[in-house]
């Protein structure tokens, strides 16, 4: 007998009536119309059944911790770098662990199961990274929470900055990370990918950089990431984040720029909602965008992921947890409206995003574990543009959450009782 059956189901590629057969939290067979016998049976209706959202890219020792100790009245990247050293040395790992556990239960809620947050490593106390890998430990049964050691002030800026990052990952973090357009000099920031790709290298580490988060186009340190992680063999192992700059450079550049990271098999995070907020802000009009050039890198075969990055923080003050949401704020700002590529948006939220973590077991193939949320949408376009309601979501089998379809009720002379938004179009 299984354990669980849920039929009738949509698949993100576009099967449609489809079966989920799961047994041990594994899924074991994926077939049009089956019928089985099961310990629990779902009818999808026809909806849409995703794996669970994955966020490559999230600061979750500072989640909801918005006001604290002020708000971030420019609403610029270097006031909230500042207004974060402000707050360290207020923080507790009883708070820190709250508010982080807080975030992982609106997670869960909205089928986010797999983040990797980068962890602040510069305070001397590593508390951040304590209290992160003790939230790790805890929300372990239900999200794969990947940590990196992230120097926010600099690995070479900030006293004893490589010497905290490397307890950080003794400690167990698991991925090497970096801000080198933080560090002081263009040199610095370069040296800094150097030393840390090495430092990967020598642990066998994963390496995922804050890279050119700057509307200055000669912030140019993926180019030197991607020379390291040829030179030292990382290939498929290193990942850019931001790369904003990469919008404000000139297209000579770019054409000679992303060759290059194609030949290290760089993979690239774009963070469409805090990115479009904080980049820009020195300009009048016209303001640019800020987000880098996603739709070039995938046309170029780059493995691109969105992340959220934050959510009620000093470096912007919204958000829910919900990645639909960053997806489509990243199809608007990247002009990606085709069907095809509106459908590699919410990839950027789900496969792709797994890819850039190295998610083990993940997909709706034989033999993945049967983690998944199944949408009020009837396609990943339709799911992007309502932000679907999440009506259940599973880890390995295990009904984690549940929330009732949506429906709205009219009160109009002549209109139907009730109406969804949802359509049965096929595309």
């Amino acid at each position: 007998m299984l354990d669980l059956l849920i039929q009738n189901a949509t698949l993100p590629d576009g099967r449609r009536q489809m079966s989920v057969a799961v047994r041990e939290g594994k899924i074991v067979e994926v077939a049009a119309g089956l019928i089985a016998a099961a310990q629990d049976t779902v009818d999808a209706q026809g909806f849409l059944l995703s794996p669970p959202f994955v966020d490559a890219h999230f600061h979750m020792d500072a989640t909801l911790s918005y006001g604290l100790p002020r708000v971030n009245q420019s609403g610029t990247l270097l006031e909230g770098i500042a207004l974060w050293g402000e707050l360290k040395p207020l923080l507790t790992q009883e708070a820190l662990m709250e508010r982080a556990l807080t975030y992982c239960d609106w997670a869960v809620a909205k089928g986010l199961l797999a983040i990797r947050s980068h962890v602040d490593t510069s305070d001397p106390s590593l508390l951040a990274v304590d209290a992160l890998l003790a939230v790790k430990k805890q929300v372990a049964p239900y999200i794969d929470l990947q940590l990196v050691a992230f120097p926010q002030d600099g690995v070479l800026r900030s006293p004893g900055g490589l010497e905290n990052l490397k307890r950080a990952l003794d400690k167990g973090v698991d991925v090497v990370g970096g801000i080198p357009h933080f560090e002081r000099t263009m040199s610095d920031g370069a040296l800094s990918v150097k030393l840390l790709c090495e430092l990967a290298a020598q642990r066998g580490l994963l390496v995922d950089m804050h890279c050119d988060e700057s509307d200055d186009p000669l912030s140019r340190h993926v180019e030197t990431l991607a020379f390291e992680t040829q030179r030292l063999g990382l290939q498929g192992r290193a990942t850019g984040s931001h790369l904003t700059s990469m919008h404000s450079m000139d297209n000579y550049y770019v054409s000679k720029l992303i060759p290059l990271m194609m030949e290290a098999q760089l993979q690239v995070v774009s963070n469409p909602l805090v990115n479009i907020t904080l980049q820009g802000r020195h300009d009048t009009y016209p303001k640019r965008r800020g987000m880098t050039r996603v739709p070039e890198l995938l046309a170029a075969g780059i493995n691109v992921a969105f992340g959220h990055d934050d959510v009620m923080d000093p470096w912007y003050s919204l958000g829910s947890g919900d990645m639909l949401e960053v997806a489509h704020m990243g199809l608007h700002v990247a002009q990606m409206t085709s069907q095809a590529a509106m459908r590699q948006c919410f990839d950027a939220v789900t496969t792709s995003a797994a890819k850039v973590m190295h998610l083990k077991g993940y997909g709706l193939e034989v033999g993945c574990d049967a983690s998944f949320v199944l949408l009020q949408a009837r396609d990943p376009v339709e799911a992007i543009r309502l932000r679907a309601n999440r009506l259940k979501v599973w880890k390995k089998g295990t009904l984690l959450a549940e929330t009732v379809e949506v429906v709205a009720k009219l009160h109009v002379q002549g209109r139907p009782e009730a109406v969804q938004f949802v359509s049965n179009r096929e595309n």
